[in-house]
């Protein structure tokens, strides 16, 4: 089942946690004292590249006569965006350029490109994924209330649509965003029906706001051009948003459900200090082996973990601080979960496809499975083998496991 005691499950003391503690916040000190005009500089330009693909994109649509335009055009916008979405707005919205005091380039005060009302991801986001990160009952990412993504979850007949609802999702995914906060549920609750309703006026202002623009204003100015037509820039704004919302789902979806990726229980949260939220942030995120590029197309969520453990903090510089939280996890014999974006992602498939299926389906424990494990998954290992540190205990847990499962081995040991 889920992790219920993080000491016992990581086998560091509370002497070690502590020590962790201390350098995971020198880092963000040191990053917070250095940030200045190099920073600042960065989004403004990334700002205005975004805005100049998204004219671009616009004008191709507009005046290009040819098929290759509509596809030069939808391309451009697709990539608008994508950077809109993943390395402005998401970042931004966590507030990790306030400290510019800049009135547009603010947390406060940024509306993303999407159907869903930034404040209200705000809160769904900001507050309850990443301050209870992968915890069940308080994540609402956790599956996102329609797929069973931990064996936590008792299986129900539904979830053998498992794989097509996760499609849907993600063709959808800005729908699923705007959505997550409504609580729709609460218009049945007299005492919270008002702010409910508030909610759902808000959320239905900012998606017919955007409808609009996407489906009919835009179209209709590209109309007024004898190069083209209302439909062509329809479609065009339909494929840049589905695209959007693929990429989008693959990437956050990468970094909370492959292997590694840790849930919790809410006793987790009971006592729970500064060092074992740093632990539950790196233990709960997945990043992804990235370059330069693919780094910043994902809104440099290919590192997950340094930005669950840092999420105000600019996203560009979570590649130099990666390299010193894994630094941190060698020391402490912690593991660092990472792999290359087909692999992370072909994982979380798979961990879909895994859980549309009863328990007694599957081979793994509740205790040791890929998707869902505890600090129980040790008891196997003999008192004298259990090592200190989870990197190594994983890799004894492993061990023994592979012993168990082949009878020549176990004849060998015998023997031996």
């Amino acid at each position: 089942m889920a992790i219920t005691d993080i000491e016992a499950f990581t086998h560091l003391t509370d002497v070690d946690i502590d020590a962790l503690a201390a350098e995971l916040d020198a880092i963000r000190t040191d990053v917070e004292e250095s940030l200045g005009e190099r920073d600042a500089r960065y989004i403004h330009r990334t700002i205005a590249a975004q805005r100049g693909l998204e004219v671009a994109g616009r004008l191709l649509l507009a005046f290009g006569s040819k098929r290759a335009a509509w596809w030069a055009g939808t391309a451009s916008l697709t990539l608008a965006k994508v950077i809109e979405n993943m390395e402005i707005a998401h970042n931004v919205l966590h507030g990790q350029w306030d400290w510019m005091n800049d009135p547009e380039i603010h947390s406060s005060t940024w509306e993303w490109d999407m159907v869903g009302a930034a404040k209200h991801w705000r809160v769904t986001h900001n507050v309850a994924h990443h301050k209870y990160t992968n915890i069940l009952g308080m994540d609402d990412d956790v599956g996102y209330g329609v797929l069973r993504v931990t064996r936590d979850e008792p299986w129900k007949p539904r979830n053998v649509l498992n794989l097509p609802i996760n499609a849907v999702l993600a063709l959808q995914f800005e729908w699923g965003i705007g959505l997550q906060h409504l609580g729709v549920r609460d218009l049945r609750d007299p005492g919270k029906r008002a702010a409910a309703v508030v909610r759902l006026k808000e959320f239905s202002t900012k998606a017919a706001r955007q409808l609009a623009k996407d489906y009919a204003v835009y179209p209709a100015l590209t109309a007024l051009s004898p190069k083209a037509g209302f439909t062509s820039t329809l479609t065009a704004n339909l494929t840049a948003n589905v695209i959007r919302n693929i990429w989008a789902n693959a990437v956050i979806f990468c970094g909370h459900f492959p292997d590694g990726a840790e849930k919790f229980s809410l006793t987790d949260l009971a006592a729970e200090g500064r060092g074992q939220w740093y632990l539950r942030q790196m233990l709960g995120s997945a990043n992804i082996d990235a370059g330069r590029a693919l780094s910043f197309l994902t809104g440099h969520l290919a590192y997950q973990v340094e930005h669950h453990l840092y999420p105000d903090l600019p996203s560009r510089r979570l590649a130099e601080i990666s390299v010193r939280v894994r630094r941190v996890c060698e020391k402490y014999d912690l593991p660092y979960t990472t792999g290359p974006l087909p692999v992370q992602f072909a994982k979380t498939w798979r961990t879909i496809a895994k859980l549309s299926l009863p328990d007694r389906f599957l081979r793994a424990t509740a205790d040791d499975a890929p998707e869902t494990r505890s600090e129980r998954m040790f008891d196997v290992l003999p008192p004298a083998e259990r090592p200190r540190g989870l990197k190594t205990a994983l890799a004894a847990a492993r061990a023994n496991r592979r012993l168990a499962l082949s009878p020549a081995l176990r004849s060998d040991r015998l023997l031996g």
